[in-house]
């Protein structure tokens, strides 16, 4: 049995897509918040590990494009993470301005145990969806990002 779709408030009601996006993005953020606080880490974090999961020793610089966080937001992270010491940061050789992240033997501890966490994670998000239903809503939201990303240019952000 589905749950019925609670209504926005009425200053939403021309933005239903939106307020819907809102709702899903805040509950499963929380959701994900409460399982990165059992490994210790912050939302986010999680992100510019799995990063380097993929390519250890990538510049701030690239991690910063790669996750589409503002500057002091990934170098917060990072400084919180030298000092939780899961990775380190180091001026590269031909740029003494250039920071290089890397891994501790700790940070790459990490790995399988977000692995597991978004794994959980999506098992929670699809519930009772079919894999058509589930791949309908990643390219419908793949397409609203787009979508803001283009037609958004110029506007405020908030990231």
């Amino acid at each position: 049995m589905t749950e019925p779709v609670s209504m926005p408030p009425s200053t939403a009601r021309d933005g239903r897509l939106s307020y819907a996006v809102f709702q899903l993005a805040r509950v499963h953020r929380g959701h994900a918040a409460a399982m990165l606080r059992t490994m210790n880490l912050h939302p986010g974090q999680e992100l510019l590990l799995m990063q380097l999961f993929d390519r250890d020793g990538q510049t701030q610089s690239e991690l910063l494009d790669s996750v589409g966080l503002d500057h002091s937001t990934v170098s917060k992270s990072l400084r919180r993470m030298q000092d939780a010491g899961l990775l380190t940061r180091e001026p590269a050789e031909h740029d003494r301005r250039v920071m290089v992240v890397r891994l501790t033997d700790a940070g790459r501890a990490l790995r399988e145990p977000i692995a597991d966490m978004w794994r959980t994670l999506e098992e929670l998000s699809v519930g009772d969806l079919t894999p058509e239903q589930i791949e309908s809503f990643t390219r419908t939201a793949s397409a609203i990002e787009r979508s803001i990303r283009t037609r958004g240019r110029g506007a405020p952000s908030n990231e």
